[in-house]
């Protein structure tokens, strides 16, 4: 027979253990993973947040670079699946959080239900640029070059189901242009072949490309973002060309296997903030182009925008991957 007073008790107790739980978290360091090598755009921003997030939560916080599969699957696999305890997080992007879920389908390795939104951490606009050699200044002069030659033109990305990717899909949609997808294995080798004349038209972000631009061997057409941005501010976005459909940022967020307890989700996001609150923090945040998360008016997120702002992502980029009837091997 069940004890009646013994169960109750039990019952009773069980909201306090979850903050329990989060009052001895954290006692040993804690490991954000990156779906992708040291030194692209995805490491660089973990490795700008980890040092001041390591001071708040009083324990190190240290990158741990998982690259394979395609556009950081396989990081964020080891996350889904690993223990729901805090002391395994992801630095989640645009490509493993949201488009490889509309390209992949039933092939990917894990559900979006399988991780927690914590924090978005920043946003970072992608760049429509051209070679030198096209004569075209505007974004609305290079649909209408692009109109008078369908299909003799191409864009370049770093992959195929890359954010770059999926922007120049948005683009063609939105024109109604036909440019032909070259994919490379990396912005850099794509750079390499615009700079020379090769490829004629680009997208890419911008970290990645600034030092180009800036420097006159490329021309940048707009920015696929609401905004300028402070780091080309001459540039204009792609609603003020005339394209406001085209709008498009890789952005990086901190997430958690699901069922991490709330207390440990709501602790880390309060530092996350606090860290990107620093001035200092997010001016290197900014150098790289960065943008602010802006989803409450704090200029922040929550769990719950980051949330809603990634399920809409997986919505936005499932249609453009219907749309363009794109598939990968």
């Amino acid at each position: 027979m069940i004890d009646r007073r013994a169960l109750l008790g039990g019952l009773a107790l069980a909201p306090l253990a979850r903050p329990a739980f989060a009052q001895a978290w954290p006692s040993r360091p804690i490991r954000l993973v990156v779906g992708f090598p040291p030194g692209g755009t995805t490491d660089v921003a973990a490795r700008v947040l980890v040092e001041p997030l390591s001071r708040r939560l009083g324990q190190n916080v240290v990158v741990e670079n998982r690259p394979g599969g395609s556009g950081g699957n396989v990081g964020a696999d080891v996350v889904a699946k690993a223990d729901p305890d805090g002391y395994t997080l992801l630095m989640q992007t645009v490509s493993s959080g949201a488009i490889n879920h509309g390209l992949y389908g039933a092939r990917m390795p894990h559900k979006p239900e399988d991780l927690a939104a914590i924090a978005l951490v920043v946003r970072v606009p992608n760049a429509i640029f051209v070679t030198n050699a096209l004569p075209v200044r505007t974004l609305q002069e290079l649909v209408d070059y692009v109109k008078a030659r369908p299909g003799r033109l191409n864009i370049g990305s770093s992959g195929v189901g890359t954010s770059l990717h999926m922007t120049g899909e948005l683009l063609k949609q939105a024109a109604g242009i036909d440019l032909t997808h070259v994919p490379f294995r990396g912005a850099g080798p794509m750079l390499q072949e615009v700079i020379a004349g090769r490829i004629e038209v680009a997208v890419d972000n911008l970290p990645s490309v600034i030092g180009h631009l800036r420097e006159g061997r490329l021309r940048p057409l707009a920015m696929t973002t609401k905004t300028r941005t402070p780091a080309l501010p001459e540039v204009p976005t792609t609603a003020e060309a005339g394209f406001p459909a085209v709008e498009a940022t890789a952005w990086f967020g901190v997430c958690a296997p699901a069922r991490t307890p709330r207390p440990v989700i709501d602790r880390v996001a309060q530092e996350v903030n606090a860290c990107l609150a620093d001035e200092a923090v997010w001016q290197k945040l900014a150098d790289l182009g960065g943008m602010k998360p802006d989803l409450t008016p704090n200029g922040l997120s929550t769990p719950e925008t980051f949330q809603a702002f990634i399920t809409a992502e997986i919505a936005k980029w499932g249609e453009v991957v219907r749309r363009g009837n794109i598939t990968v091997d």
